[in-house]
């Protein structure tokens, strides 16, 4: 069989298709997609969290190795309040209010996909995974605000 004319209709038809698929398909690997969150740990029940008093001693030990002032591997800072409320190169990585539902917090819980572990399994720098009880901290603290 030989074709001799296709519409232009019918490619604008096919190009579209095509790129509706490939943006569902990169939507379902994005980062912070959703999680059971019965699988996080339980948010502290402290009060008047803050970022300087409470969190940044966590990010500080744990996290600004790989996103500090001296390397942002996604063009991420932990380093300061301000930073982490902007985010990185894939956008924000905390809703204040919604810890469930923030990627610093599935992140850090090993939730959901495992290259978006962090710190990664097998860092260079050997840091361990942060504790259940940082975790929930990190969480009280977003659900109160990010303060």
């Amino acid at each position: 069989m030989q074709i001799k004319h296709i519409s232009p209709k019918l490619i604008l038809t096919f190009v579209a298709a095509v790129v509706s698929t490939v943006a569902v398909h990169a939507d379902d690997n994005k980062s912070g997609a959703k999680v059971d969150a019965s699988k996080l740990p339980p948010a502290s029940d402290k009060q008047g969290l803050t970022y300087t008093t409470d969190i940044k001693a966590i990010l500080d030990n744990s996290c600004t190795k790989c996103h500090g002032a001296d390397k942002q591997k996604g063009k991420l800072r932990l380093d300061s309040l301000a930073n982490i409320l902007k985010g990185g190169e894939d956008g924000k990585i905390l809703q204040p209010g919604h810890s469930a539902e923030s990627q610093l917090v599935t992140s850090v819980a090993h939730v959901g996909d495992e290259d978006d572990w962090m710190p990664p399994k097998d860092n260079k720098a050997k840091i361990p995974p942060l504790t259940p009880t940082q975790i929930g901290l990190i969480r009280a603290w977003i659900d109160q605000g990010a303060k």
